[in-house]
């Protein structure tokens, strides 16, 4: 198995933030909202914290879906939470969409979440335990959490056909950073080992396709 790669924890490079935000994420974005809302039917309102939340396209996607939800989204990149605010006030959602530039590692709440989400942000920490462990401590006991992010290959050559394969007509800057962070994701066995370390044992993982690993579940 290749060994992890670390890349920059922050997309702070606004070209490399646009064309994150150009990319076509559809069927990624909208099936990961889709997928919260198949994990949990019963749940019809209440605030949800969007860690790592980008810009912006799934807390737009998930008021909409969940008209009585409000989303709380949080990224420490500023040129992410710019794209983000973007977008939430040509959505019309501002009033129930906030946006905070902040690391998950020193976020505070004045009140837990009853919910969290997070898509594609645990490779870029270094320390995965600080993600799971800000997680447990931002959501009330027993809140429902759906963590989506890359799968790591085996090599460097099959993260490249996973480029090649997924990405062939995206701009060079997203290709290049799509590659590196699959060298910094995680395998299904590492994050079996984090929720381990961290006595999540109630979350459980899915891995849907050949590049992405799923985590959902209600904290302990």
């Amino acid at each position: 198995m290749m060994p992890r790669v670390l890349e920059p924890e922050l997309m702070d490079d606004p070209e490399q933030a646009l064309a994150y935000a150009e990319a076509d994420f559809e069927e990624e974005n909208q099936g990961f909202v889709d997928r919260f809302r198949e994990y949990f039917p019963d749940l019809t309102e209440g605030h949800i914290l969007d860690l790592g939340c980008g810009p912006g396209d799934i807390p737009v996607r998930f008021v909409r879906s969940l008209p009585g939800w409000r989303v709380t989204g949080v990224d420490a990149s500023s040129a992410m939470i710019h794209l983000a605010g973007e977008s939430v006030r040509k959505a019309g959602l501002a009033g129930r969409i906030t946006l905070r530039c902040e690391r998950v590692q020193t976020l505070v709440l004045q009140e837990p979440a009853d919910a969290a989400i997070s898509n594609s942000l645990l490779h870029h920490l270094p320390n995965p335990l600080q993600f799971w462990y800000g997680l447990k401590n931002l959501v009330k006991p027993g809140s429902p959490v759906l963590v989506m992010d890359l799968l790591r290959p085996d090599s460097s050559g099959a993260a490249q056909a996973i480029v090649d394969r997924y990405a062939a007509g995206e701009p060079a800057v997203l290709r290049r950073d799509f590659y590196h962070s699959l060298l910094a994701a995680f395998t299904e066995d590492e994050v079996a080992a984090q929720l381990a370390e961290l006595n999540l044992s109630r979350l459980l993982i899915d891995v849907p396709d050949d590049r992405h690993w799923v985590v959902g579940g209600r904290l302990s």
